[in-house]
């Protein structure tokens, strides 16, 4: 027969697991990083949560077409947005690989993130 695996050990691994998990959104939530467009004349300051702290504008365009000005702030948005989302995606990869998780661990957190676009 085999043997039962110790309920409180479980327990402690699942609190120490918690801790860990607490620690990386606390880390990740400090992650600064910037996002540029148009070679840099646009450039967007985000955050781990993707707030967007700041957002610097050459003032060579502030005398430029409204629109193209606009583009260069979205694309330096979603520019920083993307490096949120690889920098966390490495991050979790990096606790599971200390956790000793099973492959294919990262599989169910792109699930929620197609189920949160609908």
């Amino acid at each position: 027969m085999a043997e039962q695996p110790d309920f409180n050990q479980l327990m402690e691994k699942a609190k120490e697991m918690q801790e860990q998990m607490k620690d990386i959104q606390s880390k990740i939530a400090a992650i600064k990083v910037t996002g540029e467009a148009g070679g840099g004349l646009v450039k967007v300051i985000m955050n781990g949560t993707h707030n967007a702290e700041r957002v610097e504008i050459s003032p060579t365009l502030m005398d430029d077409d409204e629109e193209m000005l606009e583009d260069l702030v979205a694309a330096a948005i979603n520019d920083a947005s993307q490096k949120i989302e690889e920098t966390t995606k490495n991050e979790m990869m990096e606790i599971a690989k200390d956790m000793q998780l099973p492959e294919g661990f990262d599989e169910p957190i792109e699930a929620e993130k197609e189920d949160d676009d609908e």
